[in-house]
């Protein structure tokens, strides 16, 4: 780790390093945020590293604008490098407006090339036989000033970074792939801003709700949006002001009186006050007219042929063979959710198997013949249709 090391909190400092960063043609970074502890999520720290120069922490709290930066990460002739950076590109998409190019994410490698243990510690000690000291990832990083442990943690999170992109490189070339690996890190680059769902049916994202009866759902849903506002009002992450397997719990029993919901938030000190709230809540879930009752939770149902199904299992058979002989992880030679697409396309040619969303060039390079030799054994329609669930749900 460099000695070079320093803080970026003004907007000089931040035009300096501007002018520093031109100099080099790869950079690796990485990003704290505070959703842990804070409703609304925001990305607290930035930390970049030069190839063969020194190493940053830029404080997005004390600068107001750094669009300056912009140019850096989306040109195209910057190596810019990142582990397991879904959430480092989506957040700062959303909080900065930064959009990306010539990205490598050692943690996509790792799984391309079969590797297990994809931690940025485990990557950093089997590569490079260095062990690094972690522990801050659940602080609050919107705090200041940070602790020297907690700068320590950022910049070991950045300092290994091209040092093992560059052993990682090497490997993907040795198993010749180079290209699956870029196309796989264009996807990344590609990625939406990441944005705060809301709304009346976010309730459904709690494990478990779509088994609930319509009556029960109607309890949920006001159970949810009050944890929403009290969480909003609050500025805590949802989970903090009750847990959603106790929202489930509330809502599955529907409790009619005052101590029972006060058994069921007694975890939760801090909502001890909000007891008559939320059965008042659940009053109304329960009190709720019929036709306002949630629907069920709407699904694409399909005419799903025989063929379809023989062609779905067929494939999986392949896949999970083809991941045993190669190493692979199954979900990186076919995700369920493309074997489902191709047992339904049904592609005969190349061309219609690059066709299908999410096949990815490199499979159809590497797989693509097989691919149709596995979805031609079971072409033949019976003509039997099904409109129960997915086939991924078989």
């Amino acid at each position: 780790m460099s000695d070079e090391t320093r803080w970026i909190r003004t907007a000089d400092d931040l035009d300096d390093l501007v002018h520093e960063l031109a100099r080099h043609r790869a950079i690796g970074f990485d990003t704290e945020a505070d959703s842990l502890h804070h409703y609304t999520e925001k990305v607290c720290l930035l930390q970049l590293t030069a190839f063969g120069g020194p190493s940053w922490l830029v404080d997005p709290l004390a600068l107001e604008d750094l669009s300056s930066l912009a140019p850096i990460f989306a040109d195209p002739t910057v190596l810019k490098v990142v582990h397991g950076g879904d959430n480092d590109v989506t957040t700062m998409r959303r909080d900065f407006g930064f959009t990306f190019r010539t990205l490598f994410d050692t943690s996509v490698a790792g799984r391309l090339l079969g590797d297990t243990e994809l931690g940025l510690q485990a990557m950093v000690r089997n590569e490079l036989g260095i062990e690094l000291t972690k522990g801050s990832q659940k602080d609050d990083w919107s705090k200041r000033p940070l602790t020297s442990k907690q700068e320590a943690y950022a910049l070991a999170d950045v300092a290994y970074l091209m040092e093992l992109a560059a052993r990682l490189t090497a490997r993907l070339a040795a198993a010749e792939r180079t290209e699956w690996a870029r196309e796989e890190f264009a996807v990344l680059e590609s990625l939406p801003p990441a944005k705060k769902r809301s709304g009346p049916d976010e309730f459904r994202r709690i494990k478990g709700s779509a088994k609930l009866s319509r009556r029960q759902q109607a309890v949920l849903r006001e159970l949810y949006a009050w944890r929403e506002e009290r969480a909003a009002a609050a500025d805590r992450p949802p989970f903090k002001i009750v847990g959603p397997e106790v929202l489930l719990e509330l809502a599955e029993q529907s409790p009619t009186t005052a101590d029972e919901v006060a058994r069921a938030l007694s975890s939760y000190s801090r909502q001890s006050g909000q007891v008559e709230v939320v059965l008042a809540a659940i009053e109304r879930g329960l009190a709720m007219p019929e036709a306002e009752l949630p629907t069920r939770e709407p699904r694409e149902h399909k005419s799903i042929s025989a063929a379809a199904h023989r062609r779905f299992d067929a494939l999986r058979t392949w896949r999970d063979e083809q991941a045993t002989r190669t190493g692979l992880d199954p979900s990186i030679v076919l995700p369920l959710r493309l074997i489902e697409r191709l047992a339904l396309a049904a592609p005969q040619t190349l061309a219609e198997l690059a066709e299908v969303e999410g096949v990815r060039r490199w499979r159809v390079a590497e797989w693509g013949t097989a691919l149709l030799a596995t979805c031609a054994a079971r072409q033949q329609d019976l003509g039997l249709a099904s409109s129960g669930p997915s086939l991924t749900a078989r």
